[in-house]
């Protein structure tokens, strides 16, 4: 007598249990736990932990785009500003002004940072030091007029 096979399930598949009876591993973290966030992501809250500070004090800076990169765009015009990038000289953000139908916008790069800093709370310094400069940059300040605790953490 021939046994019918019963049907492939259609569902998600059962979780296995390994030759130790164990059963399949978890994530290590629960998603809300920092262990969970990557190092860009990281970053990005240090830059928007940054430009909330600062909007306190310049709400003019809602109309403002941030952004942040990995590393400058080759060709870009950077290096020429700076002398280069085979001295050392590479930027660590960009302001770029507002044109016909695109809003100014500032530009952090990230790798250059965290190549600079040891520690989260160094790189926080040098985020928030980063953007205040490239928005007094912007609104053609000075750096101690955006923010009055520049330069001296």
């Amino acid at each position: 007598m021939d046994n019918p096979v019963p049907p492939r399930p259609t569902g998600p598949r059962p979780r296995h249990r390994d030759r130790h009876g164990r059963g399949m591993r978890g994530p290590i973290a629960p998603p809300q736990v920092p262990l969970s966030v990557s190092r860009s992501e990281a970053f990005v809250d240090l830059v928007h932990d940054s430009v909330d500070r600062l909007e306190r004090r310049w709400p003019q800076l809602s109309e403002v785009d941030f952004r942040v990169l990995e590393v400058p765009p080759p060709g870009s015009g950077d290096e020429a500003l700076d002398g280069g990038w085979e001295s050392g000289a590479v930027p660590l953000g960009k302001a770029v002004p507002a044109r016909e139908g695109r809003r100014a916008g500032i530009v952090i790069y990230r790798r250059p940072v965290e190549i600079r800093t040891k520690s989260r709370d160094e790189r926080a310094l040098l985020v928030h030091e980063v953007v205040v400069e490239q928005v007094a940059e912007l609104l053609g300040l000075a750096p101690e007029s955006v923010d009055p605790r520049y330069g001296q953490d």
